[in-house]
């Protein structure tokens, strides 16, 4: 057996889950400290609640009740990650808005099933960098323009024109994410991506997509491919 050298470097290793969570939690806190009184009320909430049905329904089973307050406890956890998860989120994708390539990140990461999309943008401004992005799913196509909605709108409109020529009586959707006050946020396209009526099957939308996949050029830009929003670190204090 090959002895162990003992100088060289150790691998340094991962934080624990409970470790993880904490640190999202901390991460969280600082980008949005009114969170933590949701996550409180989270796990609160439904123990109480549990905890008060259990006391009405077991009597004077103290097996029964002390039952019932641990399925309080586990209830409370769960809604308590739950708002957690979608806390961090939010806050994650707050620390990359207003970059490029942040519109990729969130249909590389957040994307509903029965959508398919490419954190590379399908067309970019050389100057300023504005992006159009393209998702494919059940409610049609949607083109996605990150920038301001005055330097956005041509290049969604050739972009729509070029998807419609191979695309033909299927329904094309347009969204904004930038500073205009009706733009969607970062944590809202999902969501929004799926409030679209479904129109498509799962065959046609895997043939929509690769007709509408051929006409992808590379852009030749330096853009980022898309920021990860659950490896971003935040910023250390001054």
């Amino acid at each position: 057996m090959a002895r162990r050298d003992k100088s060289a470097p150790k691998t340094p290793k991962e934080p624990g889950r409970i470790k993880q969570m904490y640190q999202v939690f901390k991460m969280t806190k600082r980008y949005d400290p009114s969170s933590v009184w949701w996550m409180l009320l989270a796990f609160v909430g439904p123990l109480a609640a549990v905890v008060v049905t259990g006391i009405f329904i077991s009597g004077n089973n103290v097996f029964g009740l002390i039952l019932w307050i641990i399925s309080g406890l586990l209830a409370g956890l769960l809604v308590f990650l739950i708002v957690l998860s979608r806390k961090a989120e939010r806050a994650a994708y707050s620390q990359i808005k207003g970059q490029p390539g942040a519109v990729g990140a969130v249909l590389k990461s957040s994307l509903r099933r029965g959508w398919t999309a490419s954190e590379i943008p399908v067309a970019v401004s050389p100057r300023t960098q504005d992006a159009v992005y393209r998702a494919v799913g059940r409610g049609g196509i949607v083109l996605i323009g990150e920038g301001p909605k005055t330097r956005t709108t041509r290049m969604l409109e050739d972009e729509r024109r070029k998807v419609a020529r191979v695309a033909a009586n299927v329904p094309i959707h347009i969204i904004h994410v930038g500073p205009d006050e009706d733009s969607v946020p970062l944590h809202k396209i999902a969501s929004t991506l799926g409030s679209y009526k479904k129109a498509l099957t799962k065959a046609e939308v895997y043939a929509v997509n690769n007709r509408v996949t051929s006409l992808t050029t590379k852009t030749g830009l330096a853009i980022p491919k898309g920021i990860d929003p659950t490896k971003v670190r935040a910023p250390r204090p001054r």
